[in-house]
Formats: C-alpha cells, sequence, structure tokens
C-alpha cells in the first residue's frame, strides 16, 4: 500500500443556486481547525464566488484561488482540466502539509461531473427549493457522484416540497450509494458531512482511496408503457 502525501481533492458541483459555495463554507468552518484546507472556484468570467468566500473569513484569503473558465464550466472540469491543476498545485507547492484541496464547479446542469483525473472525490449538490422531483429525474451526478447532497432542507415546509420524500427517491435513483440531507440548523447532517470527508481523508492518506468516474451519460430508459422503444445507456 502507497500512502498519499498530497492533497485530497474534493469536488463540488451541482446546478446553479443549489448552494455550493455556502456548503463549501460551512466545511471551512468546520474542519480548518483541524485540517489544513484551501478552495478553487470556477466561474466564467469573473472571480466572484471566491471573493464571496474570502469575504466570509471563512479561510486565509490566499488560500481561494480562483480560477475563470471563459466558457462552459464543465469544460473545466471534466474535458480540458488544465487550470484547475494548476491552481491546485500552486496550493499544494505554496502550503507544504495542506490536507484538502475543494474544487467548486461553475454552476451548471445536472449533467456536470468532475473528471477523476482532477479529484479523488466528488460531491453533488441539489437544491430542495429547486423541486422536489429533481432527485428522481437521475443524471451522472445524482446517481453516481460519491456523495449527493440534498441541500436547505429546512425550506421544504416552505416551497411545497416533501423532504423525505425527496430523500427516498435521492436513495432510490443511487442504489446504495450516500445521501445526506442538509440543513444548517440540523447539527445531525453537517456531523454527517464532516464525518463523510474525514473518512474520505482517511482513506486517501492510507492510499486506499480510489477516484471512480460517474461518467458523463447516466443509465436510463425511455419505456413508458408496452411497445414503447427501450433505450438504456
Amino acid at each position: 500500500m502507497v500512502c498519499s502525501d498530497r492533497a485530497l481533492r474534493v469536488g463540488v458541483c451541482g446546478p446553479v443556486g443549489t448552494g455550493k459555495s455556502s456548503l463549501i463554507a460551512l466545511l471551512c468552518r468546520e474542519l480548518s481547525e483541524t485540517l489544513s484546507l484551501a478552495v478553487v472556484t470556477n466561474d466564467i468570467y469573473t472571480d466572484e464566488d471566491a471573493r464571496l468566500l474570502r469575504a466570509a473569513g471563512v479561510l486565509d484569503a490566499d488560500r481561494i484561488r480562483a480560477v475563470e473558465t471563459g466558457a462552459c464550466p464543465h469544460t473545466a472540469i471534466r474535458d480540458d482540466i488544465t487550470a484547475n491543476l494548476i491552481a491546485v498545485e500552486e496550493l499544494e507547492g505554496d502550503y507544504a502539509g495542506l490536507d484538502v484541496v475543494m474544487i467548486e464547479s461553475g454552476g451548471d446542469n445536472l449533467t456536470a461531473t468532475f473528471s477523476p483525473a482532477l479529484v479523488d472525490v466528488q460531491i453533488f449538490v441539489l437544491d430542495i427549493a429547486g423541486g422536489g422531483d429533481v432527485a428522481r429525474k437521475g443524471g451522472p451526478g445524482i446517481e453516481r457522484a460519491d456523495l449527493l447532497i440534498v441541500n436547505k432542507t429546512d425550506l421544504a415546509p416552505y416551497v411545497g416540497v416533501d423532504r423525505d420524500q425527496m430523500v427516498a427517491d435521492a436513495e432510490a435513483a443511487r442504489d446504495g450509494r450516500p445521501v445526506i440531507a442538509l440543513s444548517r440548523t440540523d447539527r445531525s447532517s453537517i456531523d454527517a458531512l464532516t464525518s463523510w470527508i474525514r473518512h474520505q481523508f482517511a482513506h486517501h492518506r492510507e492510499g486506499t482511496l480510489v477516484p471512480v468516474d460517474p461518467g458523463p451519460m447516466a443509465a436510463h430508459s425511455h419505456a413508458h408503457s408496452p411497445g414503447d422503444h427501450v433505450h438504456a445507456h
């Protein structure tokens, strides 16, 4: 077994407005006393997410770096990952002993996933206010990311979503892969998230963590009634 001495690279992706930046801020606040952290954000033409995290004071400002993708954010986390790799490697060079680098995708759609050449594990984030049916619609991130977060669950009563049903749909779509229903007002959900990160970090340090590619497509079928054409990937 070969132990890894570089940082664990955690990808955080999901549609616009699902709470990716606030999730990263939460993890920084919860973990920074015991782990050495850094962040890389992705935006098309700005460094706004990086500036927001710096303004929040969750880490020293220089530990938060921005990548301006200039094109579809999906491209920079999956197809041509050069800019993100450079940013991560610069952080690892600047901060000896860095434990975890979190890489935030620019807001994309349900098809966004990270290349396993860029991240060791990836988190896909859904917003409960985005609709209770989103989880069962599937997609590579929803179905096969290492962790699915159903975020802002405290908002469920105000947006007419059945929280328990959405979580059950997510669990059914993921075939046993972990799902966390997260709320900043629910301490147990925060503890579950930080425990998951620590568990991945331990496996990474041991050299037993193997990145898994969720793929650009998820298995699906277009069969709706007898005689319909079945189309699966």
